[in-house]
């Protein structure tokens, strides 16, 4: 199934989002670490960031990270409709910033948890509506524990954009391969 492009920007702002506290290390430290995350992501209308912000965010990706890790639907589903009615989630069509119309379902001036929560929310409904949960992955790194959208086709997309983890593990197959025929 094709997604229309509001829902994978979205799914894929949700495993950034998750992504920013890898390996232990946190990447939202800071108010400004908050800001450039939200400015490489895109996100429109981001003003002020404060520590509470960086505070609920990190609460939020919490929250996004179990969506990865859940046993059922349901599981998905109960986080799904937690952040739609944690944000008060009012549906509107929009257009700005060279982006053709989509779905916005906060105020523009509405804090960035809510903001990030109801575009993850909406992304994961469109998945959870086309009964495509299992785009939802985990690196196939052995050295990796970061999420990924796989949005590819035929659902083959195995490696994260984190760092090198397909290239390594390519290089690895191939060395073994090379190994192997000198054997």
């Amino acid at each position: 199934m094709q997604f229309t492009h509001d829902t994978e920007v979205a799914l894929q702002l949700a495993a950034a989002l998750v992504n920013t506290a890898l390996d232990g290390r946190e990447h939202l430290t800071d108010e400004a670490a908050l800001d450039r995350f939200l400015r490489e992501q895109q996100m429109s209308g981001v003003t002020r960031i404060d520590a509470d912000d960086v505070t609920a965010v990190r609460r939020l990706r919490a929250e996004l990270d179990r969506v990865w890790d859940a046993a059922a639907e349901d599981d998905i589903v109960d986080v799904v409709n937690s952040l739609f009615a944690d944000a008060g989630a009012m549906p509107r069509l929009t257009r700005h910033d060279g982006w053709d119309w989509h779905l916005h379902l906060t105020t523009d001036d509405a804090p960035i948890v809510e903001r990030l929560g109801t575009e993850a929310a909406m992304g994961l409904a469109d998945l959870v509506r086309a009964k495509d949960l299992d785009r939802l992955k985990r690196c196939d790194a052995q050295d990796c524990d970061a999420v990924l959208v796989d949005l590819s086709r035929n659902r083959s997309r195995r490696y994260c954009d984190t760092g090198n983890c397909g290239n390594r593990q390519h290089v690895a197959a191939y060395r073994a391969r090379k190994a192997a025929e000198r054997a």
